[in-house]
């Protein structure tokens, strides 16, 4: 089993979003005895709260469900227990670095990464702007969990 887990600041936008599109990929494509996927935040102010309702109704949209999905604080279990900690901005990978054991460091990365021309580059937050910045994350979300899926059966051979 390969599992990943989502990490942006609380847990509520950028994160539960990239793990209800990308869980949903992973099911699309059969692979959810193959993959795990998790998401998580860097700080515990929104622990135990759903996914923000902006974020749920542009999940709803575009077919997706985000409403079983809590916030949860980074562990130091995390480190051991995910083969990817996928950072949703570069603030995040910092933290991710920061308190990564040394043995663990392969296995942080930037999301945007994984996008065909945004490699370097970081999702936007959406939180303090209006509803079109929750369209442009789910897009950006979108494009690059399935470049990600694709790396992952390329590299792993599923």
């Amino acid at each position: 089993m390969i599992s990943v887990l989502f990490v942006c600041t609380g847990n509520i936008c950028r994160s539960p979003t990239a793990d209800g599109v990308f869980a949903h990929m992973v099911a699309q494509a059969g692979l959810s005895r193959q993959i795990h996927v998790d998401s998580c935040g860097t700080t515990s102010y929104h622990v135990g709260d759903p996914a923000d309702r902006r974020a749920v109704q542009e999940a709803r949209k575009r077919g997706y469900d985000l409403s079983h999905l809590r916030g949860r604080q980074l562990a130091k279990s995390d480190f051991d227990t995910f083969d990817y900690l996928i950072a949703m901005d570069d603030g995040h990978l910092d933290v991710l670095h920061r308190s990564c054991p040394e043995n663990r460091q392969d296995r942080l990365k930037l999301f945007l990464d994984f996008h065909p021309s945004r490699s370097g580059q970081s999702v936007p937050d959406p939180y303090y702007g209006g509803a079109g910045g929750f369209t442009h994350v789910f897009d950006l979300i979108e494009e690059t969990s399935q470049s990600l899926l694709d790396h992952l059966r390329e590299y792993h051979g599923l």
